[in-house]
């Protein structure tokens, strides 16, 4: 492809996700024109229009930008593997001959020539990911940081404080990871997901273990302890490289000592709930610590970080009421925000409202979904999120809804959701889900304030 120092348009089709508008930013902020496309306007394309980044969110040639169109040589066209085939706009595009590169290629592209850190897992990657660009930043690194999620500490998904480090979403989705060559790399988990995509949890793994053989030479590799994989390993309270312990609770934080293969750093504060976040911390700790940060400033910055919009935020914490907003779309992660929240509120009862994201995957984990989600106290199931997909015939909510041994549960419309909640005069309520349940948040939010 061209050199990316002699591009000066951009167009982004898909620019609402979460990965693409990190790039758009990206170029914007370097002087470039940028423009983008998306199927529907949403919170994030909202903000780029007011970041003076023009969105069009009709699928035709007339929307495509005239400074596109006459500039074909100076211009790249950026897209995303979600967007439908028979996309007008990307055949349009593809006829005048513009050059179209998927968004992890340009991410490999970007990298290419800069030292590297770049996360990986089928959990917790945007956690980590965040984490571990708020620890550089925070002690002095010239990072930049793509995250696949917006940080509460800057309110945008692009760390940018230089250019001699990156940090990357590694993103095992269409096999997106495999264009990076990092110098750290880090593979927290590896449980079957994206089967649409992979067809078994073995194609799954061989694809972890290859981007594994894509590390610089002399980089290193970072791997939670009992993945089947050689690296530095990472525990909670056990035998590892890098391991918390002494882990304890104190005022709804975790502190704990962080054993690493030279020193034991002592009492430090992560205030983020759930073990799956003490071992994403752990994981950016260790790779922050490789890359040679000063760890006397690291429990410092550490405890400045305020999280991820999405993972396990708290929309309302009182006393009395607890909403709790999360991406959870995988029963591994339900089972990670079951356990947080338990942790918590170990007292309270606490109704899961959860949307399930994509048909292939209630399908091919419909029995660990039921099982997951039967652990709350009382559980909601909206409508399945069709995102790419079209029905498959007998997967519906309600065929997941009977595989459900809790007996306290009930199928919910997105209209009658606030209602039905408040109804309930709940302790505390999670809201689970990829799909657009996370638009609902504000409206149940407000119902249950006016309700108090």
């Amino acid at each position: 492809m061209k050199e990316l120092d002699h591009i000066q348009y951009f167009y982004f089709i898909g620019i609402g996700g979460i990965g693409m508008s990190a790039l758009a930013r990206y170029f914007k902020a370097k002087g470039r024109y940028v423009f983008g496309y998306d199927k529907t306007p949403s919170e994030l394309t909202k903000k780029l229009l007011q970041e003076n980044i023009p969105v069009v969110y009709e699928d035709a040639e007339e929307t495509i930008p005239q400074e596109i169109l006459d500039n074909p040589d100076d211009a790249l066209i950026v897209y995303t593997p979600a967007i439908p085939k028979d996309h007008k706009q990307f055949e349009i595009l593809k006829q005048k001959n513009f050059e179209l590169i998927k968004r992890a290629q340009l991410l490999g592209v970007i990298s290419r020539n800069k030292y590297t850190l770049a996360v990986a897992g089928t959990h917790g990657k945007t956690t980590t990911t965040a984490i571990l660009g708020h620890l550089l930043k925070e002690t002095g690194a010239k990072v930049t940081a793509f995250l696949g999620g917006i940080s509460e500490d800057i309110q945008s998904n692009l760390i940018m404080q230089g250019d001699d480090v990156i940090v990357v979403e590694a993103d095992e989705f269409d096999r997106s990871f495999l264009n990076l060559s990092p110098n750290l790399a880090a593979i927290n988990s590896m449980d079957a997901d994206h089967l649409d995509i992979y067809g078994d949890k073995n194609e799954l793994e061989n694809s972890f273990r290859e981007f594994a053989g894509r590390i610089a030479p002399g980089g290193k590799l970072f791997v939670k302890n009992g993945l089947p994989l050689k690296g530095i390993t990472i525990g909670l309270e056990e035998e590892a490289d890098y391991s918390a312990r002494n882990i304890r609770i104190e005022e709804g934080s975790y502190v704990f000592d962080l054993k690493t293969p030279s020193e034991i750093i002592e009492n430090i504060i992560l205030n983020l709930p759930g073990q799956h976040n003490l071992l994403n911390a752990m994981t950016a700790l260790a790779m922050a610590i490789e890359y040679g940060s000063p760890t006397n400033e690291l429990a410092r910055a550490l405890y400045s970080f305020k999280g991820v919009k999405r993972r396990f935020s708290y929309k309302i914490k009182t006393d009395d009421l607890v909403l709790i907003d999360d991406y959870a779309h995988h029963p591994a992660e339900i089972s990670a925000v079951h356990q947080a929240v338990r942790e918590m509120y170990p007292n309270k009862f606490i109704l899961a409202v959860f949307q399930p994201h994509l048909f292939s995957r209630t399908r091919d984990f419909a029995e660990d979904f039921a099982s997951s989600l039967s652990d709350f106290d009382k559980v909601f199931l909206m409508d399945i999120y069709p995102a790419r997909e079209l029905p498959i015939e007998g997967i519906t909510s309600a065929w997941l809804l009977d595989k459900i041994s809790n007996p306290k549960k009930k199928l919910v419309s997105k209209k009658e959701l606030a209602k039905e909640i408040c109804n309930e005069d709940p302790a505390v309520v999670v809201m689970m889900g990829a799909g657009d349940i996370g638009e609902e948040v504000e409206t149940v939010k407000n119902a249950l304030l006016n309700e108090a």
